[in-house]
């Protein structure tokens, strides 16, 4: 974990190892036999989730003035390796708290919306999520159609965003919409005026890691909910996506065989 680019580690090399030791035990004695259990309930159940939140699964990347690991890049994809051991739906659970759905806040957010966020995040106590595909856009954020208007109050925001993951228990999204000057990031509370969500996705797979629709119809916000400049949301998406895409990548070889 070395190299000029690479940012600091967050553990020492014993600390590291016990932790992945922690993940490997709780992977095998825990989240497996659960595995069936979270499939046929289309859940995952609060005292997996209460377990998830003790071990510090939701904080792996949020930093560690806000109460989370902040594990590097690396650090995170040895994580990752071992906690896609399982079913990947355990992985989904805390992934947008870890990835997409925090680092827009770490990135670009003013210290007081890291302050209003970051901690809760950290341990679980709020779930956050990315709004950005559409249903005629897909995840292209330069032809997404949502609109964000600026107001005397704040913003009102008009659209549909699809497939959305963790939407149904999501308390925050960054949503992506256009304004004026281009495409433009947005904090917005899961209980703000105008704000739906959709009926729960059927998938023919990941039972347990929901998605749905997020309507917004005459969304109001207030005027602080703008994350980063008005009309850079797109920079703000690829560098949060950029992340992801390697987190994405060590999911996919955890279930690989060891042998």
């Amino acid at each position: 974990m070395t190299g000029a680019d690479e940012a600091p580690e967050a553990l020492d090399p014993e600390t590291l190892d016990a932790l992945l030791s922690t993940i490997r035990r709780f992977v095998r004695d825990r989240l497996v036999p659960n595995e069936a259990r979270v499939a046929a309930d289309n859940a995952i159940p609060d005292d997996l989730r209460q377990e998830m939140r003790d071990l510090g699964l939701y904080g792996l990347t949020i930093p560690q003035e806000y109460g989370g690991l902040g594990l590097n890049t690396c650090e995170e994809m040895l994580a990752v390796f071992e906690l896609c051991r399982t079913s990947p739906v355990f992985r989904s659970a805390v992934g947008t708290n870890n990835g997409i759905g925090s680092q827009g806040i770490i990135l670009s957010g003013t210290e007081a919306q890291k302050q209003r966020y970051l901690p809760d995040l950290a341990t679980g106590a709020l779930i956050a999520s990315f709004a950005l595909t559409e249903p005629e856009a897909g995840s292209d954020a330069r032809s997404l159609r949502t609109t964000a208007r600026r107001t005397a109050d704040g913003w009102v925001l008009n659209g549909t965003k699809r497939y959305i993951t963790n939407a149904p228990l999501a308390r925050v999204f960054t949503v992506f919409a256009r304004t004026d000057l281009g495409v433009s990031a947005f904090l917005v509370p899961a209980d703000s005026p105008g704000l739906t969500i959709g009926p729960t996705d059927a998938k023919m797979g990941q039972q347990g890691s929901l998605t749905a629709d997020v309507v917004l119809t005459d969304c109001q916000i207030a005027q602080d909910a703008l994350l980063g400049e008005e009309g850079k949301g797109f920079r703000v998406a690829m560098q949060t996506l950029d992340r992801g895409r390697l987190h994405i990548a060590a999911v996919c070889t955890g279930p690989l065989p060891s042998g």
